[in-house]
């Protein structure tokens, strides 16, 4: 090597600057201190020299020769072997190339993180493959073993790089620091590309890293490492759908199959797109010929068998979770299987709390430990999810860490804090409530209606859940009391099919009480949202017209006015204004005998729904004006007030509308439109929104109209709307 550089007149700097490897192990090649350069430290060393392919020939055979004067000196830190059908993570690759390539301040250093079974190792070496050639000092390879019971200690860890780094036994340093000093140095002077996989913690790879100079490392981990600082992070996630697809039909050739495409689907989403799964399970597939997709689809649609499905071999995905298991405290134990009783897909600390029975300033604390090794997911502000296979892995550990009563007794703590709470946010909208309880002392407190629908939303999925335990269960009380709370509030979001269900099981354990009226009233309900929610206006019909039979035998008045009132709704819905009309006329006239204010002005609205149908829109609008005055005259609760009024508005601007009233017509609209917006229901505000974009339009105001009619069509998204929706977008298209 000596004479080569002096015959090219290079000094050792200057080869250094013209083949990429460092002066210092260049010395140490000339003076015999590395007595087995890798192939590709003297290709870049023949580059650099300018050496005929003849003379790289001659410098690799005394390299192979050296090598086996030494015994067959095996290399140390090679890179584990790459997977050929990688698939993804584009967008992850060019972010830490581009990190790579920066240029600018230390030594660049990238951190992927999350889950178990997301690929971390496979994208890193990945990287490695394809950055082969930027990194002429060698690609270096070290498994930090962090999920292990003893990770690699530190000094271990720096003892094997240097030695992979052909610095001499003799030369090493004796202390930690030192080596990481001596480390730091050899990094800087060449240009390597370091792995440190599945590191445990901050302070077992910071004296790893080097400091200055183009070298690159890549740390993967499933904890976040937050403790690193001037670091690029990865977060990965699952793969998308069509990604995990690609990669079962290039593990398997049954998947391959175009006609098995809605199985492989199907296989992917029960994997969770979580690589590690899918590559199970396309490995169980292509070592199975006999198999189909359809055979592995009905294997893994067994939630009980599947982590026991998705294994094979000496890898399985439960074994990988089982890692970041084994690290938990006692404490986040139990919170982790204790989360496998939430209903819903995603939660909020206090359900953490109600679970555990921990005090909520402490619940944060177990779900960052659960969230830094990868167990949870954060989902929005303070709310938090798991993968559904990490989910099952929960399930099981539940299952076999607790005893039957204690599960039965958590389960139905938190489903009772869940539904109390509902009935306490769903009140607020409710007449006779509007506040909380007096000295009420939950965890959750609601200070006004927007608080309350807040949670009532965020956490729908869950109190659903608990609402379907508590009917199971034969708590057919809370189940009706949970209902009736919500039975104004389900106005602010009268399109949501979920209603039917609330309903339905309302209904049901109505009939298990003794109390007639009640039941009566829950049927009505359900009718309601057969009708509304469902858009089942026959089936709503029937329903009601058998809660009217029930109401006339117990002769209550008030439940009768609600049944025609509901079955009005149902026949105008299907198509029968007239018989539609009748009947919110005679629920109108029931429901003033019965002394219901609320239900009065509600059947009035129904009056001129029904007469504004049938075209008679003067006469409409008059019912309209009507129901305006006897919400004032009359002693209407505050929700219904307001429910009546946005709909009175909008009624008059659809009449005032297609009589051509424009002018009016957009006044009217514009006045409601505040009402509408308090209320929150996007099919008022959508309704009024087209109203004053045509308005606009027929006033000759066009580029005010644009707005308008833009608003409308996306308020008016859902399939009934959708000749409101189409009107909308014609008046669009003729303003060019």
């Amino acid at each position: 090597m000596r004479e080569l550089r002096h015959a090219a007149g290079l000094t050792m700097e200057q080869l250094a600057e013209a083949s990429g490897v460092s002066a210092r192990a260049i010395s140490d090649m000339e003076r015999g201190h590395s007595r087995a350069p890798q192939t590709r430290t003297l290709a870049a060393l023949a580059r650099g020299l300018g050496l005929e392919p003849e003379q790289l020939g001659e410098l690799e055979g005394e390299a192979r020769q050296q090598r086996s004067q030494a015994g067959g000196r095996p290399r140390l830190c090679e890179l584990p072997r790459a997977i050929s059908d990688f698939v993804g993570r584009a967008d992850e690759l060019d972010r830490m190339r581009r990190h790579a390539l920066a240029g600018l301040g230390p030594a660049p250093v990238a951190v992927v993180h999350g889950q178990p079974g997301l690929g971390k190792t496979a994208l890193a070496v990945r990287l490695a493959d394809q950055l082969r050639d930027r990194y002429p000092g060698g690609l270096l390879y070290l498994d930090m073993r962090g999920t292990d019971a003893e990770p690699v200690a530190t000094g271990d860890a720096l003892l094997r790089l240097l030695r992979a780094l052909e610095v001499g036994s003799r030369r090493i340093a004796e202390t930690d620091d030192e080596r990481s000093s001596q480390l730091r140095a050899v990094l800087r002077d060449r240009r390597c590309l370091l792995v440190l996989d599945n590191a445990g913690s901050e302070a077992q790879v910071r004296p790893l890293l080097p400091s200055e100079g183009e070298s690159l490392a890549v740390v993967t981990s499933r904890r976040v490492l937050g403790g690193l600082e001037g670091v690029e992070r990865i977060a990965l996630t699952p793969l998308a759908p069509h990604e995990s697809a690609a990669l079962l039909r290039a593990i398997a050739v049954q998947a391959a199959d175009p006609r098995a495409a809605a199985e492989v689907e199907a296989v992917a989403r029960y994997c969770g797109h979580l690589p590690l799964a899918l590559r199970i399970a396309g490995t169980r597939l292509a070592t199975r010929p006999a198999w189909t997709v359809e055979h592995l689809v009905t294997r893994l649609a067994d939630a009980d068998r599947r982590l026991a499905n998705l294994s094979t071999g000496d890898i399985g995905v439960a074994t990988a979770f089982a890692l970041s298991h084994a690290q938990l405290g006692k404490p986040a134990r139990e919170l982790f299987r204790r989360l496998a009783h939430v209903p819903g897909v995603d939660f909020a600390a206090t359900l953490a709390s109600v679970l555990t029975g921990a005090h909520l300033d402490d619940a944060p604390d177990g779900l960052d430990e659960l969230v830094d090794l990868g167990l949870l997911q954060p989902s929005g502000p303070d709310r938090y999810r798991f993968h559904d296979l990490i989910r099952l892995f929960a399930g099981e550990r539940l299952r076999n860490e607790e005893p039957p009563g204690t599960r039965a007794a958590t389960a139905k703590r938190m489903s009772d804090w869940l539904l109390t709470t509902a009935i306490v946010a769903g009140r607020w909208f409710e007449p006779g409530y509007g506040s909380l309880p007096d000295g009420w002392t939950g965890l959750v407190a609601p200070a006004g209606e927007e608080e309350a629908d807040a949670w009532l939303q965020a956490e729908r999925a869950n109190w659903l859940g608990a609402l379907r335990s508590a009917s199971r269960g034969g708590q057919y009380q809370l189940v009706v009391d949970v209902a009736e709370a919500m039975h104004w509030y389900s106005d602010k979001y009268v399109r949501s099919g979920y209603w039917y269900e609330v309903y339905g099981l309302s209904r049901a354990a109505a009939a298990q009480l003794p109390d007639r009226r009640q039941e009566v009233t829950h049927v009505n309900y359900f009718s309601w949202a057969a009708t509304h929610c469902r858009g089942r206006p026959d089936e709503g019909a029937e329903i009601a017209l058998d809660a009217h039979r029930v109401a006339v035998e117990l002769g209550d008045v008030k439940e009768q006015a609600w049944a025609l009132r509901y079955a009005g709704d149902a026949w105008r819905h299907a198509g029968d204004d007239e018989r539609g009309l009748a009947a919110c006329r005679e629920a109108l006239r029931l429901f003033d005998v019965a002394g219901d204010h609320d239900g009065y002005v509600q059947a009035q609205l129904g009056v001129a729904r029904g007469i504004s149908n049938l075209g008679r829109y003067h006469e409409a609008i008059t019912e309209c004006f009507a129901v305006l005055e006897q919400i004032e005259l009359r002693p209407v609760a505050a929700r219904p007030a307001l429910s009546a009024r946005v709909c009175a508005h909008t009624i008059a601007t659809e009449a005032l509308a297609e009589s051509g009233r424009w002018a009016e017509a957009l006044g009217e609209a514009e006045l409601a439109l505040p009402f509408a917006a308090e209320y929150g229901y996007a099919g008022y505000l959508g309704e009024l929104h087209l109203t004053i974009g045509r308005a606009r339009m027929a006033l000759g105001r066009r580029d005010e109209a644009r707005p308008s009619l833009r608003i409308a069509v996306e308020l008016l998204i859902e399939k009934r709307y959708r000749g409101r929706s189409e009107l909308a977008q014609r008046s669009l298209a003729e303003l060019g």
